[in-house]
């Protein structure tokens, strides 16, 4: 099987004490707008993607943790990648398993169905599958109900995604997030 590589980067998450600032700086050197805002995380976009910036507000996310800039945790959290499909998505995970190589986290977002490994160093990778077929779509549920209550998203098994493909299931099936107990925004930008 010829190695499946994603055809397209889509965006930077990056952890910040200077939130506010951030987000300004982003929506003035791009003409960014903001699609969604929290206290704790925000998502812009320039163009045609549903988000191009993510940003993990620090401040709500870790108040009392002054060690966290000697920890390195200001500054670039992940970069992103789009896969074509969720076959392609879950051809890439099997490949990559061959070898070794196992995400150590894989959530349904609701706009994205994502992996997320680390390289040798400890960068971060989502690889993803978009869950929309279109932007209006995917911008359409940020600013729903359900994204605000949730922006992290579903944890899920890519085993039990490749043993449903195996039973015939339609994978289009699991593009549509299933509501469950949210997960901390803790947890999805800073692994824990």
């Amino acid at each position: 099987m010829a190695h499946i590589r994603p055809p397209k980067f889509v965006h930077v998450l990056y952890r910040t004490r200077r939130y506010e600032q951030m987000i300004e700086w982003y929506k003035i050197v791009f003409d960014a707008t903001v699609l969604h805002q929290d206290p704790a995380l925000a998502f812009l976009t320039y163009d045609d993607e549903h988000h191009r910036f993510a940003f993990a507000n620090l401040d709500v996310l870790k108040p009392d943790d002054t060690e966290t800039e000697k920890q390195g945790l200001v500054g670039v959290d992940h970069v992103a990648y789009t896969f074509s499909s969720l076959d392609d998505l879950l051809d890439n995970y099997t490949q990559l398993k061959e070898q070794g190589i196992t995400p150590y986290w894989c959530v349904h977002h609701g706009i994205t169905a994502s992996m997320y490994y680390k390289d040798p160093d400890g960068n971060q990778m989502e690889f993803q599958v978009e869950c929309f077929e279109s932007t209006d779509e995917a911008n359409d549920f940020m600013s729903s109900p359900a994204f605000a209550s949730n922006p992290i998203g579903v944890e899920y098994d890519p085993e039990d995604l490749l043993a449903e493909k195996k039973s015939g299931v339609p994978l289009s099936q699991f593009l549509v997030r299933q509501e469950h107990e949210p997960i901390s925004p803790i947890r999805g930008v800073l692994g824990g």
